[in-house]
């Protein structure tokens, strides 16, 4: 009697009852095929055994592809590919709009308004120009409609057109509280073309003040170059008197200039 698929067949040659799908077994597959179990037994040992092991000359070949090939090549994609793939994906998921369009980005600098203040040429809203606050420092008045003109207000202004003025300036971003003040000015730092930061030169030369009221990553920097510009006696720092610092700096450091 010959047993194949889903069915049995009787000696008598007629079809028995065909069982359910679910009523399968496996055995019922393999039993045309069967053959005695001393035949497995020697065709196992008859197998070769598979040999995992690789090599001494096949290692060092893996180990130079993988120093003096694939390395170096990681690298170079590294270097070439991966910082614009991350900048994208930072710009994508974690920049402000602000970010987005400013960041990094280099623009003309129409004019400059004062010493911590200055209009880039790029249009913003309903604006044909773009205003930038310089972030982290503050520098002696020339137009406010409170304190008027400042001490040294007009030579810190003097200053920053002399490195600023009709030039190109990158806009550096800070990932450190807001991109706008209560004015609606953009926060930036300001790199020049010679790859010198403005807010920086305005304190290290005595020109202007750290700011003291927000925070932001330069913080203590700016404030370290603001005390050697004090202890050098240089900008501002060289005549100024106590009642001639902005009120808050007067609240920021009690003891200054005492």
């Amino acid at each position: 009697m010959a047993v194949c698929g889903f069915g049995r067949f009787s000696p008598e040659g007629n079809a028995g009852p065909q069982r359910p799908l679910n009523d399968f077994y496996a055995s019922d597959f393999f039993l045309t095929f069967s053959r005695p179990k001393r035949y497995y037994r020697s065709a196992m040992k008859r197998r070769k055994p598979i040999r995992y092991a690789i090599s001494r000359r096949n290692r060092n070949l893996l180990f130079f592809l993988l120093v003096f090939v694939l390395l170096p090549l990681l690298a170079a994609l590294d270097h070439w590919v991966g910082p614009p793939a991350r900048r994208a994906i930072e710009q994508a998921f974690f920049y402000t709009a602000d970010q987005r369009k400013y960041h990094r980005q280099t623009f003309a600098v129409a004019r400059v308004i004062d010493g911590d203040t200055l209009d880039l040429d790029v249009p913003d809203g309903n604006s044909p120009f773009t205003r930038v606050r310089l972030l982290g420092i503050d520098t002696p008045e020339t137009k406010h409609p409170r304190t008027g003109v400042m001490y040294f207000g007009p030579e810190a202004a003097a200053f920053a057109e002399s490195l600023a003025g009709s030039r190109k300036a990158t806009v550096l971003m800070d990932t450190v509280g807001d991109s706008r003040d209560f004015y609606g000015r953009l926060l930036a730092y300001i790199q020049l073309e010679d790859g010198r930061i403005l807010n920086e030169e305005i304190v290290r030369c005595g020109y202007g003040y750290a700011d003291l009221r927000f925070d932001h990553s330069c913080a203590d920097r700016y404030e370290q170059l603001m005390d050697q510009a004090i202890q050098a006696k240089i900008g501002l720092w060289k005549e100024v008197t106590r009642d001639q610092l902005p009120s808050w700096l007067r609240q920021k450091r009690p003891l200054l200039l005492r």
